[in-house]
């Protein structure tokens, strides 16, 4: 009888004592960490849960209201697969409205854009071959780029004028391709010499001023590569002196973004058209397409491609073009960011919080206008893992700690290293991660941290959020 009751008082002390120190273990830690010095003039925001047995582990500031940068993605990708579903796609249509008479199309050709963020100008191979294959040669008529189906807002609301022309701050439009940018490779030579400049694609879109030289001067403020967006026109300039060979990479390699990527999209169709061998008459011009036009071909592009490149790697073009797939949806064209976010509201409102109490602005996170809270996406995290369906889908877009994506180089050779599903966030003082951790008791933790309003500590700010991972994955 004795042996039986000191059975029976070992396991409470195994399920109730034991695991109660290591949650005050887990909170002093967090504690220890949060009372740095570095938080005297910053704020840092916590909300941690166990998934697995349902409890609350830390809180801090979780109400407080935060710009959450690209944790904003979170919100934008978990609607886009309740409202549009996961057999969503997103498309491009080659029409036509004339006859082909011999091996002359006499008509104009119609490019209907649908939203898709990731169309290349290699899926332009696909149109072309159609129009070999109807035996095309010459288009007596113009080229013409549809965008009816998004309003003619360009950027998304409260974004910074001075972030252009980086690709974090691409041109928005229905007919997107190559991420709206274009690649420059600026190889380095011999002193004296002028650096050889490569643009990608090959396009007349745009045109290269070249100012630089190759020299020694090893100041990097010396040198940049940078288009005239003041004007908003494509004319990219490299500028200043760059090491010689011995000291840089052979090519120094950069994205820029481009203006009016319609007119972007029907360049590089026409050069493409004419590389060929097909004769182009006509003009380029933006001009929607008749209903009696005849459908040629439709590009289609997969939600979940779209939501894994989106998280992956931070795309905030995918992030914007599914705003807009959600307004044209459930409001019709032309879609506005604003109607796409009453989508956004709406799953706030399955969380059980109240959407009046939060400012969405867009979909990507890049305006500074938005303030939510690690208390909402927390509540998120919680009800995408209540869904299979929605997790599986979110959980795998994520970047991965020490393994790919935006978090590729975080947290290696560590208790976190690939235990960290999670979407990172970053603008000018803010540094967020939110998302799931695998802890070494096997538990699943969800987990939201946005730490803010710091000046040019980035870098710090990070190693804060990853010793809070790695806390998480020593639970």
């Amino acid at each position: 009888m004795r042996s039986r009751i000191i059975f029976i008082l070992l396991i409470f002390l195994n399920e109730f004592i034991f695991p109660q120190q290591s949650v005050e273990n887990f909170q002093k830690k967090l504690d220890i960490l949060l009372a740095n010095d570095f938080f005297d003039g910053t704020t840092a925001s916590v909300d941690i849960f166990d998934l697995t047995t349902k409890t609350s582990l830390y809180q801090l500031n979780q109400k407080k209201l935060l710009n959450p940068a690209s944790n904003q993605k979170i919100l934008t990708s978990t609607a886009a697969l309740i409202y549009l579903g996961d057999g969503y796609r997103f498309t491009t249509k080659l029409s036509y409205k004339g006859k082909l008479e011999s091996s002359t199309l006499n008509g104009n050709i119609y490019i209907v854009g649908g939203f898709d963020p990731l169309f290349s100008d290699s899926d332009l191979t696909w149109f072309v071959k159609r129009l070999k294959l109807m035996g095309v040669k010459e288009i007596n008529g113009d080229i013409c780029a549809d965008v009816s189906m998004k309003d003619s807002l360009f950027w998304g609301d409260g974004w910074m004028w001075d972030d252009d022309p980086s690709t974090e701050a691409p041109y928005l439009s229905a007919l997107n391709i190559n991420e709206n940018c274009v690649d420059i490779d600026v190889i380095n030579s011999d002193t004296g010499e002028k650096p050889v400049v490569f643009v990608q694609p090959e396009t007349n879109y745009v045109s290269v001023i070249n100012n630089a030289v190759c020299g020694y001067n090893l100041d990097p403020s010396d040198f940049n590569i940078t288009r005239d967006w003041i004007n908003r026109v494509n004319k990219i300039y490299i500028n200043g002196t760059i090491p010689a060979k011995k000291n840089l990479p052979d090519t120094i390699k950069t994205k820029i973004n481009i203006f009016n990527p319609p007119l972007y999209f029907l360049t590089l169709f026409k050069e493409a058209l004419q590389s060929a061998g097909i004769k182009v008459d006509g003009s380029l011009r933006i001009k929607n397409s008749p209903k009696t036009a005849k459908n040629l071909f439709t590009f289609y592009r997969p939600i979940d491609t779209v939501i894994l490149n989106m998280n992956k790697v931070s795309d905030n073009l995918s992030a914007e073009m599914f705003l807009y797939a959600l307004a044209n949806k459930y409001f019709g064209s032309p879609a506005s960011s604003k109607n796409g976010i009453k989508l956004i509201d709406s799953l706030i409102t399955l969380t059980g919080l109240d959407p009046q109490n939060y400012n969405v602005a867009d979909g990507s996170g890049v305006s500074r206008y938005n303030l939510i809270s690690t208390k909402l996406i927390l509540a998120v995290l919680k009800f995408v893992y209540s869904k299979p369906e929605l997790f599986q889908v979110i959980y795998n877009s994520f970047p991965i700690s020490g393994f790919d994506g935006t978090l590729k180089n975080r947290m290696k050779n560590s208790s976190a290293e690939r235990n960290i599903h999670a979407k990172t966030g970053t603008l000018s003082g803010v540094s967020c991660l939110s998302g799931y951790g695998l802890a070494k008791n096997g538990d699943l933790i969800a987990f939201s941290l946005m730490i803010e309003n710091y000046v040019d500590n980035n870098s710090l700010a990070r190693y804060f959020i990853d010793e809070i991972c790695k806390i998480i994955c020593d639970y």
